[in-house]
Order: C-alpha cells, then structure tokens, then sequence
C-alpha cells in the first residue's frame, strides 16, 4: 500500500529497559520506512540514554519518569506529573496522530497526553502476564498487540491482535565464526554466551562463576561471552582468569545481534525481548526466569517456551552449579537436540511484528481520516488487511488479529 506523501507523526513511548526500548525501536524504524516522523519517549536510565545516541532520524524525548515502587508513590506521582507535561508540551509542538506504549512507567503520561490531540492510541505486550502500567492503559488505548497468544483475555480491551514480539532488522542468523572474531573469541571454538538482560544479574554472574570450572572440565574448549550488567565485571573476569578459560566479558554489548550469532548456546533471563531475540537468531537456551520480577511474568515467558520445546529451563532457586554445567555440556555436545530447538525456535518467530504493527498505526490513521472526511493526501485509500501481509506467526496463533471481547476484571490479575 502506498502511504500519503505528507509526514504523519508517530510517537513511541518506550523507555525503562532493553526489553522496551528495542521493540520501539523496531518499530520506529518501519514506520521512518514508511515516510513517518518517529518521536521517542525515553527515560533518563542509562540504558536508554546510551541506545538513543546512535538513533537517527527520529526526535528523542526524555521524561523524567521513575518507576513505582512500595517506597517511593510520592515521588512517582511527582515524576509521573512531570512526564505528562513534558509529553504534553512535545505534542504541542508537533501532534501525533498516534501514540504507541510499549510498557513499563514511561507508558502511561505520553498515552493521557495524547488525548488532547485527538491521537490514535495503542499498547503492545510483551509478556505472558500483563505489566501494571498496560494493564492500567488497555481500557483505554484504540488496540492493543502482543506477543503471546495467552496474554490476550488477559487485557481488557475489545481489539487484541497477536502480532508477534518485533526486533530489530539486525537479529537474524549469522555466520558464527564471523561473528566470534568481531568479538575477539576464537572462531572455532563453541561459545557459551552468559546475559542477566539490559541490567546484567549478579545471581547468574555468580551461579557462573561457580560452575565454570565443571564446564572447563566437562567441554575443554568451551569458551565464555559474558555480560554481566554495569556490577561485577572485574570480579567475573577475574574469575575466568584465574581458572585460565577463554572468556570476553564485557558490561553490556550494543551489538547484541554479534553476540548471539557468536553463541553455540546461550544462558539467559526470560525477558520477553530477549526471548524474541533468541528466536530471531534461532539460538538454543537455558533459561533462567528472574525470580522477582512482576507477577513471575518471566515465569511465565520461559515456561511457554520451554512448553513448546523452544528452551531449556532451571529456576533460580533450584539451580546448582552442577546442573547447569549439566544442561550446557548436554545443549553444547549434542548437535542434534539444538538442531530441533532451532526449529521450533524459527516456528516462533515471526520476522514481520514490527512491520504488522507499524502497518496497522497507519492503517487506523488512515480508516479515522476516511471517516471524518479529510482524506491525506494522494496514495491508496483502501487499508491494508492484515492477513495479507504474508505475516508467519508461531503455532497456534491464526494470521489475522484475535478479537476478544471477554475480558476478566482488573482485579483478577491484580491479586495473582
């Protein structure tokens, strides 16, 4: 479908984390692909600030949100106020004609914000189980996607479309040896990569720490690519040293799509970003669901993978040393059994979730200008249906949106 001619502008609110910030940005970038101008609402945490500095194309805008949390509603309230005139005052400068929320606090002051502009709404989901924030939201947003089919009934809206988890352009296969030697690691040797998510975790650095001398001597040319987080880097590189094992350790990668393509195997947190990542680049994992997170949404996540065969899993609090370096050497000598988890990792996949999504903020755009009789400019006026976007979804997922329209209460999935 060919678009008007004339800008329309489109802002993402997708600041917080990794796993919020990089399905924005995929989406972003479809929508720069489709002639649109792309705001990004950020906020102030590093992870985000690093990522945007390398953005191109698209208007950045930091809201000085925080998250909530039992011991600070106060100060939430006064950053969450904030935020909302900071959105207010860029809507002002340039309306959009839709506002998308990817989740997390700095969500809901760009979607209130936006009512003013009479802006087309819309969240995705991520997770299996709903974040506080979309839960909040989903009454009140035009449609919401996500990326699982049984987070569907669980938002309260009455159009929910399975579109997928989109990531970036950059996550598909890739030659790992290639890939080992931009890293500085042997090109032959397998790799295991260690990741805790955009923050690192101090329990999986740990847990390897302990059981990388199991794995020196189960698989003797097993080397390591390990992100720890902004803490504990020394200590683990450290710890590798000492144990005279190959292993680059570095707080956080940028180019985490050469981090994947480098792995024969990766151990990981269950973080919805993550898992589309490692589906993208069909890399067989063990997965460790961090523990606290809200609602045991990582639970959740790695379960439904696991389920289908897409990943190992181990929880935190059952996990030796031991049983890791069993999992590892099981995934790492045995070509066979990752051979069918890359598999049922490229049925899960679905390659067009950005371009879906960004094709339906337009195609909503579009049906509301048709109604009120504007027109925008020249191009098409029939909107694309979305089942014909050749769009490959996961099993069990149809290839056209699913409407629900029985939702249970609010407080059903808030006292889980």
């Amino acid at each position: 479908m060919k678009y008007p001619q004339a800008k329309l502008s489109v802002a993402i609110a997708c600041g917080g984390t990794g796993g919020h910030l990089f399905p924005g940005l995929a989406i972003a970038e479809e929508l720069l692909h489709h002639n649109c101008e792309v705001t990004l609402l950020v906020s102030p945490k590093e992870v985000d600030q690093r990522v945007v500095k390398n953005v191109c194309g698209m208007e950045v805008v930091t809201l000085p949100a925080i998250g909530l949390s039992a011991g600070n509603p106060g100060e939430f309230i006064k950053c969450f106020w904030r935020s909302y005139k900071v959105s207010r005052t860029s809507f002002r400068n340039n309306p959009p004609r839709a506002v998308l929320a990817m989740g997390g606090f700095t969500s809901a002051p760009p979607i209130l914000a936006s009512k003013h502009f009479q802006a087309a709404t819309f969240i995705h989901e991520a997770n299996t189980i709903p974040g506080r924030a979309n839960r909040w939201l989903s009454p009140w947003v035009d449609e919401a996607f996500v990326y699982f089919r049984e987070t569907a009934p669980r938002l309260t809206n009455s159009s929910v479309s399975v579109t997928g988890m989109p990531v970036r352009f950059q996550f598909q296969p890739m030659d790992a040896s290639t890939c080992r030697i931009a890293l500085g690691l042997a090109p032959q040797r397998p790799t295991l990569l260690v990741m805790g998510g955009s923050q690192g975790a101090e329990s999986i650095n740990q847990l390897m720490i302990d059981a990388a001398p199991q794995l020196a001597a189960k698989v003797p040319t097993l080397q390591f690519l390990h992100l720890t987080g902004p803490e504990g880097m020394e200590r683990v590189r450290k710890a590798y040293a000492a144990g005279q094992q190959k292993a680059v350790v570095q707080p956080f990668l940028t180019e985490m799509e050469l981090a994947l393509g480098a792995a024969t195997v990766a151990v990981s947190r269950a973080g919805a970003s993550s898992l589309a990542e490692l589906a993208a680049m069909q890399l067989p994992a063990i997965l460790i669901p961090y523990p606290t997170a809200a609602d045991d949404h990582q639970f959740y996540n790695a379960r439904a993978f696991a389920e289908a065969g897409a990943a190992r899993m181990v929880g935190q609090k059952t996990v030796t040393p031991g049983i890791l370096a069993e999992l590892v050497t099981g995934l790492v000598s045995n070509e066979k059994e990752r051979e069918h988890i890359r598999a049922v990792l490229r049925q899960r996949h679905v390659p067009d979730a950005a371009a879906r999504i960004a094709e339906r903020i337009l195609n909503v755009i579009h049906e509301r200008d048709a109604v009120a009789g504007k027109g925008t400019g020249s191009g098409s006026k029939t909107p694309i249906a979305l089942e014909d976007t050749g769009l490959k979804e996961p099993p069990n997922q149809k290839s056209q949106p699913c409407m629900v329209s029985a939702r249970p209460t609010m407080d059903t999935w808030n006292s889980k």
